[in-house]
C-alpha cells in the first residue's frame, strides 16, 4: 500500500530496499525555502540493524502487510524453539537467531504475540512482567532498607538481575523481560 512519506510515524513497519524496517524515529523537517523532508531512524526486521534515511515529502512509501498471531511457548530442543499458534493449534519452531535476547525468558507455557511478515516470524512481543524464583543471591542483610542499594540475583531460567539487598533466595520476584529489570516482589 503506497503511501506518501509525510505519513510515516513511530512504530510503523516499511518495506524498505525490500526488507520490512520498523520506523524508531522520525522528524519532519523543513530547511527554510527548500523542500519538506522526513529524516528517519529505521531499524531492519530481519537483520537488527539500525540505519537513518531521509525521504523527500514527494517520495512514496509501502507499509508492509504484517500479521500478528498469539503463541504458546512448548519446548525448546537445541537452538530451536517450539510453539503452538492458540487460534489454530499449528506448531511452528522458531529459531534462536530470530528470537535474539528474548530467548532466555522463554518458559513452558508462556504467550508471546509474534508478528509475521511474508508468512514468516520476524519479531516476538514478550508481556510486560514475569513472575521467577530467585535461586542464588547473596544472603539478607540485617540493615536492608527499600532504598539501599541492589545485588546480583540468578533466576530460575538461567538469568542474572539485580534485585533489592532484602531480597532473599527463594522468594518469587517480577521482572520486566524488555528491560531485563527488577519490578517488586510477587505476592
Amino acid at each position: 500500500m503506497a503511501m506518501p512519506a509525510t505519513q510515516i510515524r513511530r512504530g510503523m513497519v516499511l518495506v524498505f530496499e525490500g526488507d520490512p524496517c520498523r520506523v524508531v524515529e522520525f522528524r519532519h523537517h523543513t530547511p527554510g525555502n527548500l523542500r519538506a523532508m522526513v529524516q528517519a531512524k529505521l531499524k531492519n526486521l530481519r537483520t537488527g540493524s539500525n540505519f537513518e534515511h531521509r525521504f523527500r515529502a514527494a517520495d512514496t512509501i509501502e507499509k508492509a502487510s504484517m500479521e500478528t498471531h498469539d503463541l504458546e511457548f512448548m519446548y525448546q530442543g537445541g537452538s530451536t524453539y517450539h510453539f503452538m499458534n492458540t487460534e489454530n493449534y499449528d506448531q511452528l519452531e522458531i529459531d534462536e537467531e530470530v528470537l535474539g535476547d528474548n530467548a532466555q525468558w522463554m518458559q513452558p507455557g508462556m504467550r508471546i504475540q509474534a508478528e509475521y511478515y511474508d508468512g514468516r516470524v520476524i519479531g516476538i512481543d514478550l508481556p510486560n512482567s514475569l513472575v521467577l524464583e530467585v535461586v542464588d543471591t547473596a544472603p539478607v542483610m540485617k540493615t536492608a532498607t527499600k532504598t539501599a542499594s541492589t545485588k546480583p540475583a540468578k533466576l530460575e531460567n538461567g538469568v542474572t538481575v539485580n534485585v533489592p539487598e532484602f531480597v532473599s533466595t527463594g522468594e518469587k520476584v517480577r521482572v520486566n523481560p524488555n528491560t531485563g529489570e527488577y519490578m517488586d516482589r510477587a505476592k
